[in-house]
């Protein structure tokens, strides 16, 4: 139950937030860099230190490293609550990731510790079932908040489920440990915090200050060098947190890069999705909370069957079948404008995404799986759960600058053509870094505003738009990447170099 609690919140967190982005947004007063800021910061701490925090807990035991997570995780959502400017969430939300990245893999490792083997693949399962449907009604449930109280309570319900895992976990979990001599790889998780960091700095900033801007190519220059130096480490370390070698499996690497793409277009896109349906289609919290509840159910409930389809033909037809289908979802997003009803507008985009997940995530954790010996499982497991969530990372930083630059040149477009004074000119250029959350000029006319306004939100349409395109070139080209490096056959029956 402990464990079941503790990452759901983790889970939790890390899409119910996107709910809460336009309600914080204008609370805040906050441009969509910062609300970019809002999900970055927790997403860079719990992809780049999940390795580690793994590491640590089988050092110093799991169930204290679970702990401290859970403490961090409590005290940096106190402070994301009390937050009174965008700064200080962001800070409290970094904080938040660290202490993700810290419960997280503990959670499982808490599990495969304290059940014998013959239960252990129940436990895992009711555990997975539990995080599945705490995905499905968390973005509902905190959308009701949202709505009905504040999007602080988002934060603020974290703090009486930590204090009961933390009761639960003092009370019934019993410490435990990896017998085996290990070191940690403090070098390899700095380097790639910082690697990582100063990419994502320079990719979302650049949409504020521009690619000229010498802050901007020095910190994608430095990110870029030190990810190099993070790859020569990793190379000459004895105890790596990521075994570069385990990347000479064809099936293996092509997995990876499939996650990366695949999980990047779904990271990206779904970003801007939230924004679109409150800002643009004046969806409720609730109803927007409620909106991508068909595609968790989906990819739940095919996930069962499509893990039978590698048995009776193979990963590598889902793999390749599962992300065009996704693909045809993405395009599916590009058909609605503004208005209508969300049955015949964006139910159908979901559906066919879900379905498109669904026949993939199955086989792709089988292929994993499969592609390294079996002693290499687990840390074959985590390095993809890694992958996954650095593909987002880095594709909402990317698909950011696409939507600001496309956004941008519609609305000048689109305003050119109307009679605006030039203050109110001014004022709207000071807002449009806010996207459809800008604030209209005060001086305009009920005739004027409406058209301006309808200016933003077809401009906001237009740039998700361009968005869900290269969401649907990115699945399309995952799709080609399993085409061309996954491979069917058994890992057993591999050689020593494939693996």
């Amino acid at each position: 139950m402990a464990t079941i609690l503790a990452s759901s919140m983790a889970f939790i967190d890390g899409t119910v937030v996107n709910v809460a982005l336009p309600a914080l947004q204008q609370s805040l007063h906050a441009n969509v860099v910062d609300v970019q800021w809002v999900i970055e910061a927790y997403s860079l701490l719990l992809s780049a230190c999940l390795l580690a925090g793994g590491s640590l807990g089988d050092e110093f035991g799991r169930r204290r490293i679970f702990l401290l997570g859970i403490g961090l995780f409590a005290l940096a959502s106190a402070g994301c609550g009390l937050a009174l400017t965008i700064g200080q969430l962001i800070a409290a939300r970094a904080l938040q990731g660290l202490g993700a990245a810290l419960l997280v893999p503990g959670s499982l490792a808490i599990i495969s510790s304290s059940f014998a083997a013959k239960d252990r693949g129940h436990a895992i399962g009711t555990w997975s079932g539990f995080s599945a449907m705490t995905a499905a009604i968390g973005p509902v449930v905190g959308g009701w908040l949202i709505e009905h109280l504040s999007w602080r309570a988002v934060f603020f319900i974290n703090l009486p489920l930590a204090l009961l895992v933390i009761a639960i976990s003092v009370w019934r979990v019993p410490e435990s440990r990896s017998e085996e001599n290990s070191r940690i790889d403090w070098w390899g998780g700095i380097l790639g915090v910082l690697g990582l960091g100063g990419l994502v700095y320079g990719l979302t900033e650049s949409s504020r200050l521009g690619f000229s801007n010498p802050a901007i190519w020095m910190a994608l220059a430095s990110g870029i060098v030190v990810l190099a130096l993070f790859l020569v480490v990793e190379t000459r370390s004895s105890h790596p947190m990521l075994p570069l070698r385990l990347f000479r499996s064809r099936s293996f690497a092509g997995a990876n890069l499939l996650t990366l793409l695949l999980y990047g277009a779904l990271g990206g896109t779904l970003f801007f999705l939230p924004l679109n349906l409150i800002q643009v289609q004046r969806y409720p919290a609730t109803a927007a909370g409620a909106a991508l509840l068909p595609f968790i159910l989906i990819v739940f409930l095919l996930s069962r069957w499509s893990g039978g389809l590698v048995e009776r033909v193979g990963a590598k037809l889902p793999l390749v079948i599962g992300p065009l289908v996704a693909a045809a979802g993405f395009g599916l997003f590009i058909l609605p404008n503004v208005g209508g009803i969300y049955w015949t507008t964006f139910f159908p985009a979901v559906v066919v995404l879900g379905v498109g997940m669904a026949i993939c995530v199955a086989p792709l954790t089988t292929t994993v799986m499969n592609s390294v010996p079996e002693s290499r499982a687990g840390v074959a497991s985590g390095i993809n759960n890694a992958v996954s969530r650095t593909a987002g990372l880095l594709a909402i930083a990317v698909f950011g600058i696409v939507m600001l630059q496309v956004f941008d040149r519609s609305l000048d477009r689109r305003t050119s053509a109307l009679s605006l004074p030039s203050g109110s000119r001014v004022v709207l250029a000071q807002q449009r870094d806010k996207l459809a959350g800008a604030e209209l000029p005060a001086d305009l006319n009920p005739e004027t505003r409406r058209l301006v306004r309808q200016a933003i939100d077809e401009s906001f349409v237009r740039g998700f738009r361009a968005v869900m395109i290269l969401g649907a070139l990115l699945a399309i080209g995952s799709a080609g990447s399993a085409f061309l490096l996954i491979r069917d056959k058994p890992s057993a029956q591999m050689t020593p170099r494939e693996r």
